[in-house]
């Protein structure tokens, strides 16, 4: 008998059915929709960002997915026949994939119709792999399959990734057969396998397209429900429907409570329209405007302009709702902080100067204040690295490093973090200037992030200078160690919590791990942890490491977030969901009268 894992739902504050009114006359039937930064590229092992990673979705296909509408969330096939046979101890994983999946036409392929086979999955598999790929999803599988970590170090040694060896842990013992043998009891292994690093590549179109690093970021090709029409960088993308896609249907609503949402879409075939046009808008203003001029279907309401959109109560105001839109709300699975560069000459290192330095810097941000004037109230206090209702939240733990600028002058003049050349702001201990650099990106949202920042900051008498550029450019430069301090967010795809740890996890410098902490105590406890069943024993591990993290302080942990989502009154087929917000395949437009 397969072996069930378990499955934590997250707690879904709104799911609103779509209503059915109709659409703009004379609008063509696509989906429109914003990113509010720029993506990254379309390589679904080599995206490290949420919104290349929302596209990437569309167009590949992982073994497994959660299915659309089951609350509390389930996982279901995809692509694959059954769930996993699992063996007594939990090391071998057996998966066989459904035969005629065919990926979309490419000149790689020849002219040949080109069908998925369990090799693809592998070969996904084996790029995480790959030490040139500097994948940012290494963590969800590094150390976990038997023999990978020999071909690993091989790879390095070498400077070549052999693709063509065999990992005994990673195989394709026939055409639809995968089988996996582990290291350990993998827990984590399930949610993994529905994320988009986890999809299946044709081979030898990453030969085809491939850059130096290994990336075929500018041309994606997969087996999915889309596949990629236009792209100009930072400002459009299409997506148009894959001709070649196999019949997948709209799901049948079990629960009451979605029968008005899945009216006259249960059992249509996927996807429900033929194009999703994105427009990269950076501007908050620009944004909303878009939504009520009806050039956006859907969007998620930003943070400075909550109170133009809600009221006190957190309700549509009324010239929303008068105009038929619908609002959907929820706590995101997301983390927002601030990391430092723990390689960093100035704010790294684990010497009690250095750690006072980053405690001092936390003390003396408030992120009440944050949430209050910046997040409009659409926040709550960051107290560990996993938000609520995911596995390895601990409602009783608060790791917060308290507001306190008063304490946190006094904890810096210990040190020796003083004005000594009496220009008004503090130097290092050995006299030398103390300047810290924090990256920003580009946007209105950033700009009143460095005000707040900077304005904290001086009230510690420390000089800040902000490092503005574009969030893909500052994102290539935290991941080689450039930058000093960033602050940024991380979303998870799943509601399995325990990767947020892997996060700092010192195998991970310089991929997921951008602040290069490395902590030998920290990363014994993230190897325990990981082989450990969700429940009370691994719990108590994840709250050792939380007390690590609040201690060295390689994080300043700021909020954990609300999402707002408008959806205007034509868009039909959408179920709020934290974890996939950008459900393209199950929308659609409402005919025009």
């Amino acid at each position: 008998m397969p072996r069930v894992l378990a499955v934590l739902a997250f707690g879904v504050l709104v799911a609103l059915a779509a209503g059915q009114a109709q659409a703009q006359p004379g609008r063509p039937k696509e989906l429109r929709v914003a990113f509010p930064v720029a993506e990254t590229g379309f390589d679904p092992q080599a995206a490290g960002d949420a919104y290349s990673n929302y596209v990437n979705r569309a167009i590949f296909d992982p073994l497994y997915r959660y299915d659309y509408l089951a609350r509390p969330f389930r996982i279901v096939p995809n692509t694959a026949v059954a769930m996993p046979e699992i063996s007594p101890d939990g090391r071998t994983w057996t998966i066989r994939i459904e035969p005629g999946i065919y990926f979309a036409d490419d000149p790689a392929f020849k002219g040949r119709r080109r069908e998925l086979t369990a090799a693809d999955y592998v070969y996904g598999l084996e790029r995480i792999l790959d030490p040139q790929m500097r994948s940012n999803s290494l963590q969800m599988i590094d150390g976990r399959f038997v023999g990978a970590d020999a071909a690993v170090a091989k790879a390095k040694a070498t400077g070549h990734f052999d693709y063509d060896a065999p990992i005994e842990g990673l195989r394709a013992i026939d055409r639809y057969t995968l089988q996996f043998k582990l290291v350990f009891p993998d827990y984590e292994l399930l949610s993994n396998l529905t994320t988009t690093a986890a999809s299946a590549v044709a081979r030898e179109v990453i030969d085809a397209y491939k850059d130096a690093s290994g990336w075929a970021m500018s041309h994606p090709v997969g087996t999915g429900p889309f596949r990629l029409a236009e792209w100009r960088r930072g400002q459009r993308i299409v997506l148009e429907a894959n001709p070649g896609f196999r019949d997948e249907r709209y799901p049948v609503a079990t629960d009451p409570s979605d029968r008005a949402l899945v009216a006259g879409l249960a059992g249509r075939r996927l996807p429900l329209v033929k194009r999703v046009v994105i427009s990269i808008i950076e501007e908050a203003q620009p944004r909303l405007l878009a939504f009520r001029q009806g050039d956006l279907d859907y969007v998620a309401v930003p943070n400075e302009l909550v109170t133009k959109v809600l009221d006190a109560h957190d309700a549509l105001r009324p010239d929303f709702a008068k105009a038929g839109v619908r609002l959907a709300r929820g706590i995101q699975p997301a983390i927002s902080y601030v990391y430092f560069n723990m390689d960093d000459p100035v704010v790294g290192g684990y010497a009690p100067a250095q750690i006072a330095l980053r405690r001092a810097i936390a003390m003396g941000y408030d992120v009440d204040d944050e949430i209050r004037v910046l997040r409009q109230g659409q926040g709550m206090p960051a107290t560990q690295l996993v938000p609520p209702n995911m596995t390895g939240h601990d409602p009783s733990f608060d790791g917060r490093i308290p507001y306190d600028v008063a304490a946190a002058r006094l904890l810096l003049d210990k040190f020796g973090y003083i004005d000594r050349d009496h220009d008004g702001f503090r130097d290092l201990p050995d006299g030398k200037p103390l300047t810290l650099r924090m990256a920003s990106s580009t946007g209105s949202e950033e700009r009143q992030y460095d005000e707040l920042w900077k304005k904290s900051l001086d009230a510690l008498g420390l000089r800040v200078e902000f490092i503005k550029q574009k969030w893909p450019d500052l994102l290539k430069a935290a991941r080689l160690g450039q930058l000093q301090m960033w602050y940024l967010g991380n979303i998870n795809t799943t509601p399995d919590g325990f990767g947020f740890y892997g996060l700092l996890y010192g195998k991970y410098a310089g991929f997921s791990n951008l602040s290069r902490f490395h902590l030998a105590t920290y990363d014994r406890l993230y190897e325990q942890g990981r082989a450990m069943p969700d429940g009370p024993e691994r719990l108590k591990v994840e709250r050792r490491m939380s007390e690590i993290v609040q201690a060295y302080a390689p994080w300043i942990l700021t909020a954990f977030r609300y999402e707002n989502v408008l959806l205007q009154p034509w868009l039909r087929g959408y179920k709020y969901n934290p974890t996939y917000s950008m459900p393209f395949p199950y929308l659609d437009i409402a005919a025009s009268p």
